[in-house]
Protein backbone atom coordinates (compact mmCIF):
# COMPACT_ATOMS: atom_id res chain seq x y z
CA UNK A 1 0.00 0.00 0.00
CA UNK A 2 1.60 3.29 -1.16
CA UNK A 3 0.80 6.71 -0.97
CA UNK A 4 2.93 9.46 -2.23
CA UNK A 5 5.89 7.22 -2.39
CA UNK A 6 5.00 6.28 1.28
CA UNK A 7 5.19 2.38 1.51
CA UNK A 8 2.59 0.75 4.49
CA UNK A 9 4.91 -2.51 5.69
CA UNK A 10 3.22 -2.96 9.19
CA UNK A 11 0.27 -4.85 8.83
CA UNK A 12 0.94 -6.52 11.77
CA UNK A 13 0.70 -3.34 13.91
CA UNK A 14 -2.77 -2.84 11.88
CA UNK A 15 -4.98 -2.71 8.72
CA UNK A 16 -7.00 -0.65 6.88
CA UNK A 17 -10.48 -1.09 6.82
CA UNK A 18 -11.39 -2.54 3.93
CA UNK A 19 -13.72 -0.39 2.06
CA UNK A 20 -16.49 -3.58 1.45
CA UNK A 21 -16.47 -3.92 5.41
CA UNK A 22 -16.81 0.37 5.53
CA UNK A 23 -20.23 0.01 3.19
CA UNK A 24 -21.38 -3.01 5.56
CA UNK A 25 -20.67 -0.93 8.46
CA UNK A 26 -22.08 2.41 7.69
CA UNK A 27 -26.01 2.00 7.91
CA UNK A 28 -25.51 1.41 11.06
CA UNK A 29 -24.16 4.44 12.54
CA UNK A 30 -27.19 6.36 10.58
CA UNK A 31 -30.18 4.27 9.60
CA UNK A 32 -30.08 1.19 11.43
CA UNK A 33 -28.64 2.85 14.79
CA UNK A 34 -30.85 0.72 17.12
CA UNK A 35 -29.30 -0.86 20.76
CA UNK A 36 -29.00 -3.95 20.16
CA UNK A 37 -30.34 -4.49 23.75
CA UNK A 38 -33.61 -2.53 22.86
CA UNK A 39 -37.26 -4.63 22.58
CA UNK A 40 -38.51 -2.55 19.38
CA UNK A 41 -37.69 -3.38 15.61
CA UNK A 42 -34.49 -0.67 15.88
CA UNK A 43 -33.15 -3.11 18.48
CA UNK A 44 -34.15 -6.20 16.74
CA UNK A 45 -32.56 -5.13 13.37
CA UNK A 46 -29.39 -4.17 15.29
CA UNK A 47 -29.43 -7.18 17.33
CA UNK A 48 -30.12 -9.71 14.15
CA UNK A 49 -27.09 -7.94 12.45
CA UNK A 50 -24.93 -9.03 16.09
CA UNK A 51 -25.92 -12.62 15.60
CA UNK A 52 -25.17 -12.47 11.58
CA UNK A 53 -21.58 -10.97 12.96
CA UNK A 54 -21.47 -13.87 15.29
CA UNK A 55 -21.91 -16.50 12.76
CA UNK A 56 -18.96 -14.74 10.41
CA UNK A 57 -16.69 -14.66 13.08
CA UNK A 58 -17.35 -18.20 14.26
CA UNK A 59 -17.31 -19.70 10.35
CA UNK A 60 -13.15 -17.92 10.30
CA UNK A 61 -12.01 -19.74 13.05
CA UNK A 62 -14.62 -22.63 12.62
CA UNK A 63 -16.42 -22.80 16.29
CA UNK A 64 -20.13 -22.59 17.31
CA UNK A 65 -21.37 -18.96 17.12
CA UNK A 66 -22.22 -19.70 20.62
CA UNK A 67 -18.49 -19.69 21.79
CA UNK A 68 -17.69 -16.49 20.61
CA UNK A 69 -17.88 -13.23 22.75
CA UNK A 70 -17.71 -9.76 21.66
CA UNK A 71 -15.17 -7.42 23.10
CA UNK A 72 -13.60 -3.83 22.52
CA UNK A 73 -10.55 -5.81 21.15
CA UNK A 74 -8.14 -8.66 21.93
CA UNK A 75 -6.21 -6.78 25.19
CA UNK A 76 -9.64 -6.79 26.86
CA UNK A 77 -10.76 -10.27 26.07
CA UNK A 78 -7.12 -11.52 27.66
CA UNK A 79 -8.39 -9.98 30.52
CA UNK A 80 -11.72 -10.65 30.73
CA UNK A 81 -10.46 -14.49 29.94
CA UNK A 82 -7.22 -14.78 32.10
CA UNK A 83 -8.90 -12.99 35.18
CA UNK A 84 -12.57 -15.32 34.71
CA UNK A 85 -10.73 -18.38 34.17
CA UNK A 86 -8.56 -18.07 37.21
CA UNK A 87 -11.44 -16.84 39.51
CA UNK A 88 -13.28 -19.52 38.59
CA UNK A 89 -10.85 -22.08 38.85
CA UNK A 90 -8.11 -20.64 41.98
CA UNK A 91 -9.83 -23.47 44.12
CA UNK A 92 -8.43 -26.13 41.82
CA UNK A 93 -4.84 -24.88 41.82
CA UNK A 94 -2.57 -21.58 41.66
CA UNK A 95 0.05 -22.02 38.71
CA UNK A 96 0.00 -20.99 34.97
CA UNK A 97 2.45 -21.28 32.53
CA UNK A 98 3.20 -19.09 29.76
CA UNK A 99 6.43 -18.17 27.78
CA UNK A 100 8.44 -15.02 27.49
CA UNK A 101 7.76 -14.16 23.83
CA UNK A 102 3.85 -13.52 24.90
CA UNK A 103 2.39 -10.55 23.49
CA UNK A 104 2.10 -7.77 26.43
CA UNK A 105 -0.92 -8.03 26.46
CA UNK A 106 -0.39 -11.37 28.02
CA UNK A 107 2.59 -11.26 29.54
CA UNK A 108 1.52 -8.23 32.01
CA UNK A 109 -2.48 -9.43 32.49
CA UNK A 110 -0.56 -12.70 33.50
CA UNK A 111 1.93 -10.37 35.44
CA UNK A 112 -1.04 -9.23 37.21
CA UNK A 113 -2.74 -12.45 37.91
CA UNK A 114 1.37 -13.36 39.78
CA UNK A 115 0.89 -10.34 42.14
CA UNK A 116 -2.38 -10.85 43.46
CA UNK A 117 -0.86 -14.91 44.56
CA UNK A 118 -0.95 -16.77 41.29
CA UNK A 119 2.42 -18.62 40.69
CA UNK A 120 3.75 -18.44 36.77
CA UNK A 121 6.72 -20.77 35.07
CA UNK A 122 7.92 -18.45 31.73
CA UNK A 123 9.23 -20.57 29.53
CA UNK A 124 12.09 -19.63 28.09
CA UNK A 125 12.43 -20.03 23.69
CA UNK A 126 15.17 -21.35 21.82
CA UNK A 127 16.72 -19.12 19.01
CA UNK A 128 14.01 -19.59 16.43
CA UNK A 129 11.34 -18.57 19.15
CA UNK A 130 10.04 -22.26 19.95
CA UNK A 131 9.84 -23.95 23.31
CA UNK A 132 11.14 -26.82 24.70
CA UNK A 133 8.17 -29.34 24.90
CA UNK A 134 9.64 -31.24 27.27
CA UNK A 135 10.38 -28.57 29.50
CA UNK A 136 6.70 -27.81 29.39
CA UNK A 137 5.50 -31.44 30.10
CA UNK A 138 7.87 -31.12 32.91
CA UNK A 139 6.33 -27.92 34.11
CA UNK A 140 3.08 -28.78 34.46
CA UNK A 141 2.49 -29.51 37.80
CA UNK A 142 -0.44 -30.82 40.51
CA UNK A 143 -1.26 -27.00 40.94
CA UNK A 144 -1.34 -26.11 37.32
CA UNK A 145 -4.98 -25.12 36.40
CA UNK A 146 -3.83 -23.08 32.70
CA UNK A 147 -0.91 -22.95 30.56
CA UNK A 148 -1.16 -20.21 27.71
CA UNK A 149 0.92 -19.63 24.43
CA UNK A 150 -0.13 -17.65 21.18
CA UNK A 151 -0.24 -19.57 18.33
CA UNK A 152 1.92 -17.17 15.96
CA UNK A 153 3.99 -14.47 17.71
CA UNK A 154 4.06 -10.97 16.09
CA UNK A 155 7.04 -9.92 15.94
CA UNK A 156 8.78 -12.73 14.18
CA UNK A 157 5.59 -14.60 12.64
CA UNK A 158 6.97 -17.60 14.28
CA UNK A 159 4.18 -20.36 14.11
CA UNK A 160 4.05 -22.58 17.49
CA UNK A 161 3.63 -26.17 17.21
CA UNK A 162 0.21 -26.01 18.90
CA UNK A 163 -1.23 -29.30 18.25
CA UNK A 164 1.41 -31.26 19.90
CA UNK A 165 1.03 -28.53 22.76
CA UNK A 166 -2.64 -29.10 22.82
CA UNK A 167 -1.91 -33.03 23.29
CA UNK A 168 0.53 -32.29 26.06
CA UNK A 169 -1.74 -29.98 28.26
CA UNK A 170 -4.44 -32.00 27.73
CA UNK A 171 -3.03 -35.40 28.57
CA UNK A 172 -2.29 -33.70 32.41
CA UNK A 173 -5.67 -32.64 32.54
CA UNK A 174 -5.15 -29.11 32.11
CA UNK A 175 -6.77 -25.84 29.59
CA UNK A 176 -4.69 -24.53 27.44
CA UNK A 177 -5.64 -20.44 26.13
CA UNK A 178 -4.23 -18.89 23.55
CA UNK A 179 -3.67 -15.56 21.71
CA UNK A 180 -4.47 -16.66 18.01
CA UNK A 181 -4.60 -12.16 16.77
CA UNK A 182 -2.03 -12.68 14.28
CA UNK A 183 -2.43 -15.88 12.76
CA UNK A 184 -6.35 -15.09 11.64
CA UNK A 185 -6.60 -13.87 8.34
CA UNK A 186 -3.21 -14.80 7.45
CA UNK A 187 -3.16 -18.58 7.57
CA UNK A 188 -6.57 -21.15 8.36
CA UNK A 189 -7.20 -21.48 11.94
CA UNK A 190 -9.70 -24.36 12.95
CA UNK A 191 -10.59 -24.61 16.33
CA UNK A 192 -12.21 -27.13 16.37
CA UNK A 193 -9.98 -29.45 14.81
CA UNK A 194 -7.10 -27.18 17.42
CA UNK A 195 -9.62 -28.22 20.20
CA UNK A 196 -8.08 -25.24 22.06
CA UNK A 197 -10.04 -24.40 25.12
CA UNK A 198 -9.94 -20.61 25.26
CA UNK A 199 -8.65 -18.27 22.75
CA UNK A 200 -8.41 -14.78 21.87
CA UNK A 201 -8.33 -12.13 18.59
CA UNK A 202 -9.09 -8.81 16.97
CA UNK A 203 -10.94 -7.58 14.73
CA UNK A 204 -8.71 -4.26 13.45
CA UNK A 205 -5.56 -7.67 12.01
CA UNK A 206 -8.06 -9.08 9.63
CA UNK A 207 -8.99 -5.34 7.85
CA UNK A 208 -11.74 -4.55 10.04
CA UNK A 209 -12.51 -1.49 12.62
CA UNK A 210 -10.73 -0.91 15.52
CA UNK A 211 -12.10 -1.01 19.27
CA UNK A 212 -13.78 -5.05 18.56
CA UNK A 213 -12.21 -8.28 19.07
CA UNK A 214 -13.40 -11.58 20.46
CA UNK A 215 -12.90 -14.22 23.21
CA UNK A 216 -13.75 -17.97 22.35
CA UNK A 217 -14.56 -20.05 24.90
CA UNK A 218 -14.73 -24.20 23.78
CA UNK A 219 -18.41 -25.18 25.13
CA UNK A 220 -17.72 -29.01 24.59
CA UNK A 221 -14.57 -28.76 27.34
CA UNK A 222 -16.56 -27.89 30.23
CA UNK A 223 -14.53 -24.42 30.83
CA UNK A 224 -15.66 -22.64 34.00
CA UNK A 225 -14.87 -18.80 33.89
CA UNK A 226 -16.16 -15.68 36.02
CA UNK A 227 -17.58 -12.67 35.13
CA UNK A 228 -14.94 -9.56 36.23
CA UNK A 229 -16.60 -6.87 34.69
CA UNK A 230 -20.49 -5.44 35.66
CA UNK A 231 -22.81 -3.86 34.55
CA UNK A 232 -25.51 -5.63 32.61
CA UNK A 233 -26.41 -8.70 31.15
CA UNK A 234 -25.21 -8.22 27.49
CA UNK A 235 -22.90 -11.45 26.13
CA UNK A 236 -24.00 -13.32 28.45
CA UNK A 237 -23.04 -11.04 31.30
CA UNK A 238 -19.14 -12.08 29.83
CA UNK A 239 -18.83 -8.61 28.77
CA UNK A 240 -21.27 -6.50 29.56
CA UNK A 241 -22.26 -2.94 28.59
CA UNK A 242 -23.83 -1.58 24.93
CA UNK A 243 -22.89 -3.41 22.14
CA UNK A 244 -20.70 -1.60 19.33
CA UNK A 245 -23.13 -2.71 16.46
CA UNK A 246 -21.29 -0.97 13.49
CA UNK A 247 -17.43 -2.46 14.50
CA UNK A 248 -19.13 -5.79 15.14
CA UNK A 249 -20.71 -5.47 11.93
CA UNK A 250 -17.73 -4.73 10.70
CA UNK A 251 -15.39 -7.55 12.36
CA UNK A 252 -18.15 -9.95 10.62
CA UNK A 253 -17.57 -9.00 7.29
CA UNK A 254 -14.00 -8.61 7.32
CA UNK A 255 -14.50 -12.58 8.96
CA UNK A 256 -16.27 -13.27 5.52
CA UNK A 257 -13.95 -11.69 3.34
CA UNK A 258 -10.60 -13.32 4.95
CA UNK A 259 -12.39 -17.05 4.83
CA UNK A 260 -13.25 -16.53 0.79
CA UNK A 261 -9.63 -14.71 -0.33
CA UNK A 262 -7.10 -16.78 2.90
CA UNK A 263 -6.03 -19.33 0.60
CA UNK A 264 -5.05 -17.44 -2.32
CA UNK A 265 -4.10 -14.38 -0.46
CA UNK A 266 -1.80 -16.28 2.05
CA UNK A 267 0.06 -17.65 -1.16
CA UNK A 268 0.60 -14.31 -3.24
CA UNK A 269 1.82 -13.13 0.24
CA UNK A 270 4.30 -15.27 0.91
CA UNK A 271 5.65 -15.32 -2.52
CA UNK A 272 6.29 -11.14 -2.15
CA UNK A 273 7.92 -11.90 1.21
CA UNK A 274 10.44 -14.39 -0.06
CA UNK A 275 11.66 -12.20 -2.51
CA UNK A 276 11.58 -8.94 -0.48
CA UNK A 277 13.90 -11.37 2.11
CA UNK A 278 16.06 -12.79 -1.17
CA UNK A 279 16.92 -8.49 -2.28
CA UNK A 280 17.71 -8.00 1.87
CA UNK A 281 19.91 -10.82 1.89
CA UNK A 282 22.18 -9.71 -0.22
CA UNK A 283 23.22 -6.52 2.22
CA UNK A 284 26.30 -7.79 4.48
CA UNK A 285 25.87 -8.75 7.81
CA UNK A 286 21.77 -8.99 8.22
CA UNK A 287 20.16 -11.98 10.04
CA UNK A 288 16.25 -12.70 8.80
CA UNK A 289 15.09 -14.02 12.98
CA UNK A 290 13.05 -17.68 12.99
CA UNK A 291 13.78 -17.63 9.04
CA UNK A 292 14.37 -21.39 9.33
CA UNK A 293 10.76 -21.84 11.41
CA UNK A 294 7.43 -22.23 10.63
CA UNK A 295 6.37 -18.80 10.19
CA UNK A 296 3.32 -16.61 9.40
CA UNK A 297 3.70 -15.94 5.44
CA UNK A 298 3.90 -12.03 5.58
CA UNK A 299 6.54 -11.44 8.23
CA UNK A 300 9.95 -10.50 8.48
CA UNK A 301 12.24 -9.81 11.48
CA UNK A 302 15.79 -8.60 9.80
CA UNK A 303 18.12 -7.58 12.50
CA UNK A 304 21.34 -5.57 11.25
CA UNK A 305 24.88 -5.83 12.75
CA UNK A 306 26.88 -2.48 13.75
CA UNK A 307 23.91 -0.52 13.00
CA UNK A 308 22.54 1.97 14.82
CA UNK A 309 18.38 0.82 14.83
CA UNK A 310 16.97 4.82 16.23
CA UNK A 311 19.21 6.31 13.36
CA UNK A 312 17.77 3.37 10.44
CA UNK A 313 14.44 3.89 11.50
CA UNK A 314 13.97 7.17 10.94
CA UNK A 315 15.90 7.75 8.26
CA UNK A 316 13.28 5.44 6.46
CA UNK A 317 11.29 7.74 5.94
CA UNK A 318 8.69 6.49 2.75
CA UNK A 319 8.58 2.99 4.30
CA UNK A 320 6.06 2.52 7.45
CA UNK A 321 7.75 -0.66 9.37
CA UNK A 322 8.79 -1.29 13.09
CA UNK A 323 10.94 -2.41 15.78
CA UNK A 324 8.71 -4.97 17.17
CA UNK A 325 4.46 -4.78 18.38
CA UNK A 326 3.31 -1.46 18.07
CA UNK A 327 1.95 -1.78 21.90
CA UNK A 328 5.80 -1.13 22.69
CA UNK A 329 7.37 0.66 19.52
CA UNK A 330 7.28 4.08 21.88
CA UNK A 331 10.12 2.71 24.01
CA UNK A 332 13.18 2.64 23.69
CA UNK A 333 13.89 -0.97 24.86
CA UNK A 334 14.92 -3.91 23.27
CA UNK A 335 12.58 -6.65 22.03
CA UNK A 336 11.69 -9.03 24.86
CA UNK A 337 10.78 -11.42 22.06
CA UNK A 338 14.54 -11.03 20.35
CA UNK A 339 16.02 -10.93 23.97
CA UNK A 340 14.38 -14.40 24.79
CA UNK A 341 15.71 -15.49 21.75
CA UNK A 342 19.46 -15.17 22.16
CA UNK A 343 19.83 -11.77 20.55
CA UNK A 344 22.32 -9.08 22.34
CA UNK A 345 20.57 -5.81 23.35
CA UNK A 346 22.47 -4.26 20.46
CA UNK A 347 20.64 -6.23 17.88
CA UNK A 348 17.74 -6.41 19.07
CA UNK A 349 17.47 -2.79 19.12
CA UNK A 350 19.14 -2.79 15.10
CA UNK A 351 15.89 -4.95 14.03
CA UNK A 352 13.23 -4.07 12.17
CA UNK A 353 9.56 -6.43 11.73
CA UNK A 354 8.57 -5.47 8.73
CA UNK A 355 4.81 -6.82 8.05
CA UNK A 356 2.89 -7.14 4.48
CA UNK A 357 -0.57 -7.16 3.56
CA UNK A 358 -3.46 -7.54 1.35
CA UNK A 359 -2.51 -3.68 -0.45
CA UNK A 360 1.12 -5.18 -1.16
CA UNK A 361 2.41 -5.11 -4.30
CA UNK A 362 5.64 -6.23 -5.68
CA UNK A 363 6.73 -2.64 -6.69
CA UNK A 364 6.15 -1.63 -2.93
CA UNK A 365 8.69 -4.70 -2.07
CA UNK A 366 11.12 -3.53 -4.90
CA UNK A 367 10.77 -0.23 -3.39
CA UNK A 368 11.24 -1.11 0.10
CA UNK A 369 14.23 -3.09 -0.54
CA UNK A 370 15.84 -0.29 -2.60
CA UNK A 371 15.41 2.13 0.15
CA UNK A 372 16.53 -0.52 2.81
CA UNK A 373 20.03 -1.43 0.99
CA UNK A 374 20.75 2.15 0.21
CA UNK A 375 20.17 3.25 3.71
CA UNK A 376 21.96 0.85 5.44
CA UNK A 377 25.10 1.09 2.88
CA UNK A 378 24.95 4.89 3.46
CA UNK A 379 24.98 4.54 7.59
CA UNK A 380 27.90 1.89 7.46
CA UNK A 381 29.75 4.65 5.13
CA UNK A 382 29.22 8.10 7.73
CA UNK A 383 30.39 5.05 10.42
CA UNK A 384 33.81 4.64 8.74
Amino acid sequence: MASKNQIYLDYNATTPVDPRVVDAMLPYFTEKFGNAGSDHVFGWDAGEAVEIAREQVAELVNCKPTEITFTSGATEAANLTLFGYCEANKSKGNHIITCKTEHKAILDTIQALENTGFKVTWLEVDAKGNIDLKELKHSITSETILVCLMLANNETGFIHPIKEIVKIVHAKGVKLMSDITQAIGKIPVNLKELNLDMAIFSSHKIYGPKGVGAMYINKGNSIETASTIFGGGQEKGMRPGTLNVPGIVGFGKASEISFSEIEKESIRIEGLRNKLEELLLEIEGVRINSKNANRLPNTINISFRNIDGNLLLRKLKNLAVSRGSACTSNTVFPSHVLKAMGLSDELALSSLRISLGRNTTLSDIEFAAEEIKNTVNHLKKAMV
